[in-house]
């Protein structure tokens, strides 16, 4: 079963070049810089935030989430500078099943310098060791390779494909759908140590 503590206890986590902390309401300008960005949003099938209030909305959405025990959301620290860079989310936390699904963003000029990755390696260790889940999921825009790829990298297997089953922006999409198992991620950490 999940463990309860970190509800009353946040869990903040720590990398080599990151922090991960709880969100806060004073983060909103970073969150609306991000989820304004139309690099960021172009597959994120979601409304820009065009306003640091907008973004201040969302945050208190995803604190109530955690309030209620069902999200856990981080901002991305960079340690050097101690800068916001991105957040990363397990959300509609499934009690019963010891399931998550994962959300993400990052700023831009962040990109392919391996800090998801690192990001993803904390959370997931945290989440499958600490946490107890089980397994996790990801649900992406099909057209997102740069998603894709990060998640096949760290070990989640392509489960489904569902045509047109999200309605966004007056159009039918697709969705992709990924898991990674709690017994396929340990074992694959172990073979690259």
């Amino acid at each position: 079963m999940i463990n309860e503590k970190y509800f009353e206890d946040f869990p903040e986590l720590e990398s080599q070049r990151l922090i991960l902390r709880k969100l806060k309401l004073t983060d909103a300008s970073d969150v609306q810089l991000i989820r304004s960005d139309e690099r960021v949003m172009i597959y994120m099938d979601q409304e820009r935030h065009m306003t640091i209030e907008q973004s201040e909305n969302s945050i208190s959405e995803k604190l109530k989430m955690y309030n209620e025990k069902t999200g856990i959301l981080w901002a991305i620290i960079e340690k050097s500078t101690g800068k916001f860079i991105g957040d990363f989310a397990f959300f509609k936390i499934d009690h019963k099943n010891s399931r998550a699904e994962v959300g993400y963003t990052l700023k831009p000029e962040f990109w392919k310098k391996g800090f998801m990755k690192e990001a993803m390696i904390s959370t997931f260790n945290f989440g499958f060791k600490e946490f107890n889940l089980h397994s996790l999921e990801a649900n992406i825009n099909p057209g997102n390779d740069n998603s894709r790829a990060i998640l096949t990298k760290m070990g989640f297997q392509k489960e489904a494909y569902f045509r047109e089953n999200y309605y966004y922006n007056g159009d039918y999409l697709d969705s992709e759908i990924y898991s990674l198992l709690r017994s396929d991620f340990i074992t694959d950490a172990k073979n690259k140590e």
